[in-house]
C-alpha cells in the first residue's frame, strides 16, 4: 500500500496486546502507519485503532508465527501490499507456563523469541532499505542477568523448563546475541540494530497463562508498570538512530553489557542454518 504524504511505517509483531498494543497506539497517535504481524485479533474495545484499521493506517497480517507455512504466507503477502518499512519492532513472544514445541519442533521460546525475529527481518530487509529509519528494534529482557552459566546446548535446545529464567530467558539472550552479531553486516545496508530490554511492566493478562512465578504475579499486580511505560522504551529506542552503537543492548536508555558473547557466532550460525534449511529451502 501506498505511503500517504510520506508518513513513515513501523511493523510490529505481537501488536494486539500488552507492550506491543500500546506501542502501536502510541506510534498511531503521532500519525505512523503501522503493519500488524499477529496471531489474534486486536481488542475490539480499542475503538480509534479499529477505526484506523478500517482507514487502512493500520494493515493487519495474521500468522502463528511458530508455523513456518502461516509465517511464510503472511511475509510474502506483506512483501506484496508494502512499499517500505522504516522500523520493524520484532516484539512478539512472552513466557509460557511449560515446555511446548512448534510445528517446526522446536521448543516454541527459541523458536518465537530468536528464530522467527532473525526470519522476519531477513525476509523484508529490502523494505527496511526502502524505509527512512531503518531501524530494527528487538524486544530482550534483564532476565538472563540471573543466569550464572549456561551451556551451547541449553541455549538452543532447551529441554528442562524453569518459569521465567528457565527458556524465556535463554531465548532471549540468544535473540540479544545475534542481534549483535549480526550489526555489522546490516551496517553495510544502512540499517541500525538494537536489542532493547523494556523493563518490568504488569502485562497480566485474566484467564491466560503464563511462564511467571507466582509470587511474581503479585509484585506485578501491585508494582509494576502499566505496559506503556515498556513501549515507550521501545519507541524512544527506535526513533533516535543516533543515540546508540548498533548492535546494542539497552535498558533503561543506557547501553548494557551482554553475557555469553562467546556463543554469540555460533547462535547466529545455528539461526542462519534453520532460516536457509527449514525457511527458504521449504518455501520452492
Amino acid at each position: 500500500m501506498n505511503n500517504e504524504n510520506n508518513v513513515k511505517t513501523a511493523m510490529i509483531t505481537g501488536a494486539n496486546s500488552g507492550i506491543g498494543l500500546e506501542l502501536t497506539k502510541k506510534l498511531i497517535s503521532e500519525g505512523w502507519q503501522i503493519v500488524a504481524l499477529i496471531r489474534s485479533d486486536f481488542p475490539v474495545e480499542e475503538y480509534e485503532l479499529q477505526q484506523r484499521i478500517l482507514e487502512q493506517r493500520v494493515r493487519v497480517y495474521k500468522a502463528d508465527l511458530a508455523n513456518f507455512g502461516e509465517l511464510r504466507a503472511a511475509i510474502e503477502n506483506i512483501k506484496e501490499s508494502e512499499q517500505a518499512i522504516d522500523v520493524l519492532f520484532n516484539n512478539a513472544g512472552g513466557s509460557f507456563d511449560k515446555l511446548y514445541y512448534s510445528a517446526q519442533s522446536r521448543e516454541m521460546h527459541f523458536e518465537i523469541q530468536a528464530v522467527v525475529p532473525y526470519i522476519i527481518l531477513s525476509e523484508l530487509k529490502a523494505l527496511l532499505k526502502k524505509g527512512t529509519n531503518k531501524m530494527v528494534v528487538n524486544t530482550s529482557t534483564n532476565v538472563f542477568n540471573f543466569l550464572r552459566e549456561i551451556t551451547y546446548e541449553e541455549l538452543i535446545h532447551p529441554n528442562k523448563f524453569k518459569k521465567l529464567i528457565g527458556p524465556y530467558a535463554t531465548s532471549k539472550l540468544a535473540l540479544s546475541l545475534w542481534s549483535q552479531e549480526v550489526a555489522a553486516e546490516l551496517s553495510a545496508d544502512g540499517i541500525k540494530i538494537l536489542a532493547v530490554d523494556p523493563g518490568g511492566n504488569n502485562t497480566l493478562r485474566k484467564g491466560r497463562k503464563n511462564g511467571i512465578p507466582f509470587f511474581l504475579q503479585a509484585i506485578m499486580k501491585w508494582f509494576y508498570p502499566h505496559p506503556s511505560k515498556g513501549a515507550g522504551l521501545l519507541y524512544d529506542a527506535g526513533m533516535d538512530k543516533s543515540a546508540y552503537l548498533t548492535g546494542a543492548l539497552i535498558r533503561n536508555g543506557k547501553v548494557r553489557s551482554l553475557k555469553f558473547t562467546k556463543f554469540s557466532t555460533r547462535i547466529l550460525k545455528e539461526i542462519q542454518v534453520i532460516y536457509q534449511v527449514e525457511y527458504l529451502k521449504q518455501s520452492y
